[in-house]
Order: structure tokens, then C-alpha cells, then sequence
């Protein structure tokens, strides 16, 4: 059990190093035009550290020296076997830099030290052992062709890709793409988010110290529109895994289209329902839900199911319900162990959010409770959860991915307008189904369009299952086995047999 107090963590924070360098080839470096820029924690605006703002021609070292390696077999050739050796030792030092991780992770997104120690870093390195068990399990086809003929089917790593990752979750998300990339045997060139880069640089500092070669995984950091458009477009990167915004996800099938027509896998925005009938077995447990969900990681994840759809008779309880639990996710200081909703990313969040909370008041809307700026005295950027009420599914707050600590309550009267709302949405991530009976939950499951529909619950989740979204939450899936589709190619070797 860890029994560190909130000055624990302040004291280990003031002496962590923070090393915002490239690394390229295996070594740290500066980019090559020399400039950086200033990282500051959302936690209270100190300086973190200065990071290289990688450009163009240090993506396209990066790529040239994956390319190489690639083109040399230094991981491609290896053995499945000795493949995940090295992935299994990665992640057994993730394990090992736990505290430095998560404390890594809390200073640079402002997410709660417990979650980033408890969830994040253990999720990161089951992640990549994962994989890593699982590449050397995967085997070819011998297709039925007759007595005349060997077809054999082959799946062969794509080359280099380029893995370009958001803010909110920076480890796991680069590893639900590392994991299968790497396992497959490409060479990976990742741009983390300007907001979030530190625990990426570091994650690829152990990965090279469990003995990934060095030229087979690079991280270049920087700004979107300068590194991350030019590993895009760059014409020797055979795929990109990207997580982030559907306005950028669009970006990145054009940069596809004007380059080389790499694969794009988008894993884009939510706007994910949570539908709740009157015959729920657990209305309590439901609104706790909800409201877990939605304040979780302070509300900036693409899958929170933050427009609550909720059947009328039951809506004066369920609401009684939010607005207790909301008390237990009032923001706090992120390294105190208690705490439960950190900080906001940014500043430019803070008032994103903000912005469309006062949208949604201007549109009819009512706040049930918090919509307002918490904590602003340390330096930071807190926003109290909110809960708003009155929201028809066409306004803006109901369609409009707000990514903070907001939820919508919009009432329905029967199965076919719950079905009707939850569908009308640009978005098809994930959704929500509470009910006792098992054919409704069964017929309401099937009917919404969404990449993973939950049935009395709400985010459960495993490694095993697919990840991804329909309509404008993009397209591909991250985790499972099925992950490796996007990372590698089928080669069709026909061999005639004469008789």
C-alpha cells in the first residue's frame, strides 16, 4: 500500500528531472534548428522544462534513420520470440519507474498522482507485455487452392509509421500503438502532444534500455501544424496511427491523400449516450456511474458518455443522484493522494471549457451544479464538474465534443426517441444501455451506432477488445488482436505444383 502524503509528492516533484530533448537514433538531442518551447504544469504554472520543437527536417531524420533499420532487419528480422523478449523487459522497467512515470505524467496533464500510478503507468505496461506475448501466437494461412497449387498467406510488418498521440492519456495511448507496431516488427516514429510529451521520450528511453535497437523508435516533439503535418505528409511513412480531434483526423486523411496514400487510422471525438429506461436495476449505481465517467481524468476523455439520456419518470431521482456524486469529484491539488479530478490541460482548455458552458446557458440551458473555475489561486487550471440540465440533443453542448467535466441530462419518454437521440450525433464511439430487461438491453445495444455499447455498466475494459468508433469517431481499432491489421500487410506467395 502506498503511503506517501501530498508532501511526499511535492518534495519528489521539486527534484524530478525533466529532459524534453528529442530522441532520435537512440540518442537525446536538441532539434536541429535549436528551438524549443516552455512546458508548464497545469497543476499550478511552474516551469517544467524547456522542450525541442522538433520541425520538419528532424521528423525527416527520424524517418530515414526507421527506415534503415527497417531496411537492415534490426527488429524486423528478429525472431517473434526475441521480439518479445525485449518488449516484455520494457515493460517490466515501465513497471519499475512507476513513481517516476506517474509523477511525470500528473506534472505535465495534471491528472491525479493516484490515477496516474494506479492506472495509467500499470495499464502502459500490460499494454506492451500484452503484445509482446502475443506476436509469436499469431500465425500465417495456407489457402485451399487444390492439389497444384501452395498459396500461402503472410502478414508482414508495413515499414515505418509514424504515431502521432493526444494529450489526455499520453502512455496509454502511445502504447495501444507502440504495442502492435512493435511487436509486428516496424519502426516507429511518434510525435507526442506539445501539451503532454514528457512520460512518451521517457517510455522510449526504457524501451531502448530494455534493447529495442536504436534507430527502430524515435520521438520527435512539437506543435501539430509543424511536426506532426510533416510526418503526415512525410512519403516514407508507410501508416500513421493517430488519436486525436476529428478537425485534425481530417487533416491527416488529406496529408495521406497529397503524400504517398499511406493508411490513416483515425481514433477520433465522442459524444458517447448513456441511455437509462425506468426499468434500470440499479438507478443509483447508473447516476454513480455517469457521473464517474464523465469526471474521470477531468472529463478529457473521447469517451465519456457525456450526453445522459434518462427516461422521465425516473429523472428527478437520477439527477439527485448526479448532483451528490458531483460533490465527490470537486477538483483538488493533483499530487495529493485523495484527489479524485486534477487540472485541466491548459490554459486554452480552461476556456474552451468555460466558453461552452457559457454556449450552453446562452442556448436555455440550466447548470444543476458547477460550471465555474475552481482553484484559480494556485496558478492552475480547474473546472468544478457540471451538470447541465434543460438541453434539448440539438444544441450545442449535446453535439459539440467539450472535452472537461460537463455532462448533459436530456430527458426521453420511450425506447424508439432514446434510440432517436443516441444515434443523432456526428459521433459513434462508445455508448450506454441501462435496463432489466434483457430483451430491451439486448434490442437497444443492437440499434446504436457506436464502436462499443455497454449494457449496465459503463467502461469496463480489457486489453482483449477492440477499441474504436463508427461515423466521425474515426476508423481502425486500437487494443486487441485485431490491432495488428493496421500494422501489417498480407502477402499472397502462390507456388504452382506440377503434377
Amino acid at each position: 500500500m502506498d503511503t506517501r502524503t501530498s508532501a511526499d509528492w511535492h518534495a519528489a516533484a521539486a527534484t524530478l528531472a525533466f529532459d524534453g530533448r528529442c530522441l532520435i537514433g537512440g540518442q537525446r538531442r536538441a532539434s536541429l534548428g535549436g528551438e524549443t518551447f516552455a512546458k508548464t504544469s497545469p497543476v499550478d504554472g511552474r516551469l517544467l522544462g524547456l522542450v525541442a520543437r522538433g520541425q520538419a527536417a528532424d521528423v525527416d531524420l527520424a524517418v530515414q534513420q526507421a527506415r534503415a533499420a527497417f531496411e537492415r532487419g534490426d527488429w524486423a528480422g528478429q525472431p517473434p520470440a526475441a521480439r518479445k523478449k525485449v518488449l516484455q523487459a520494457w515493460a517490466a522497467l515501465i513497471l519499475q519507474h512507476q513513481d517516476e512515470l506517474a509523477l511525470l505524467e500528473t506534472l505535465d496533464m495534471g491528472k491525479p498522482i493516484q490515477y496516474s500510478r494506479s492506472v495509467d503507468v500499470p495499464a502502459t505496461a500490460r499494454c506492451i507485455a500484452w503484445y509482446g506475448e502475443a506476436i509469436d501466437k499469431l500465425y500465417d494461412e495456407v489457402a485451399p487452392t487444390g492439389p497444384h497449387a501452395l498459396a500461402l498467406v503472410t502478414r508482414e510488418p508495413v515499414g515505418v509509421v509514424g504515431v502521432i498521440v493526444p494529450w489526455n492519456y499520453p502512455m496509454i495511448m502511445a502504447a495501444w500503438k507502440l504495442g502492435p507496431a512493435l511487436a509486428a516488427g516496424n519502426s516507429v516514429v511518434l510525435k507526442p502532444s506539445e501539451k503532454s510529451p514528457a512520460t512518451a521520450l521517457r517510455l522510449a528511453e526504457l524501451a531502448l534500455q530494455a534493447g529495442l535497437p536504436e534507430g527502430v523508435l524515435h520521438v520527435v516533439p512539437g506543435y501539430g501544424h509543424e511536426a506532426g503535418a510533416a510526418l503526415a505528409l512525410h512519403p516514407d511513412v508507410d501508416a500513421v496511427g493517430f488519436t486525436g480531434s476529428t478537425r485534425v483526423g481530417r487533416r491527416m486523411l488529406a496529408y495521406a491523400a497529397e503524400s504517398n496514400l499511406k493508411r490513416v487510422y483515425n481514433e477520433l471525438g465522442g459524444k458517447s449516450a448513456f441511455v437509462v429506461f425506468d426499468d434500470a436495476p440499479d438507478l443509483a449505481r447508473a447516476a454513480r456511474t455517469a457521473a464517474g465517467c464523465v469526471f474521470f481524468n477531468q472529463g478529457e476523455s473521447c469517451n465519456a458518455p457525456t450526453r445522459v439520456l434518462v427516461q422521465r419518470p425516473v429523472l428527478d431521482g437520477f439527477l439527485a443522484t448526479l448532483q451528490a456524486e458531483a460533490a465527490h469529484w470537486q477538483p483538488g491539488d493533483p499530487l495529493a493522494p485523495e484527489t479524485r479530478m486534477g487540472a485541466l490541460v491548459d490554459r486554452a482548455q480552461l476556456d474552451t471549457v468555460l466558453g461552452y458552458v457559457a454556449k450552453g446557458l446562452a442556448e436555455g440551458g440550466a447548470l444543476a451544479c458547477g460550471g465555474e473555475q475552481a482553484r484559480a489561486e494556485t496558478g492552475g487550471f480547474y473546472v468544478r464538474p457540471t451538470v447541465f440540465t434543460g438541453v434539448a440533443n440539438h444544441q450545442t453542448v449535446a453535439r459539440e465534443e467539450i472535452f472537461g467535466p460537463v455532462l448533459c441530462l436530456i430527458p426521453f419518454d420511450d425506447e424508439a426517441e432514446a434510440i432517436r437521440f443516441a444515434n443523432d450525433s456526428p459521433y459513434g464511439l462508445q455508448a450506454s444501455v441501462w435496463s432489466g430487461g434483457l430483451d430491451r438491453a439486448h434490442r437497444v445495444s443492437r440499434a446504436l451506432k457506436a464502436g462499443t455499447v455497454h449494457v449496465n455498466q459503463y467502461d469496463e475494459d480489457d486489453i482483449t477488445v477492440p477499441f474504436g468508433g463508427v461515423k466521425q469517431s474515426g476508423n481502425g481499432r486500437d487494443k486487441s488482436l485485431h490491432a495488428f491489421d493496421k500494422y501489417t500487410e498480407l502477402k499472397t506467395t502462390w507456388l504452382r505444383i506440377e503434377a
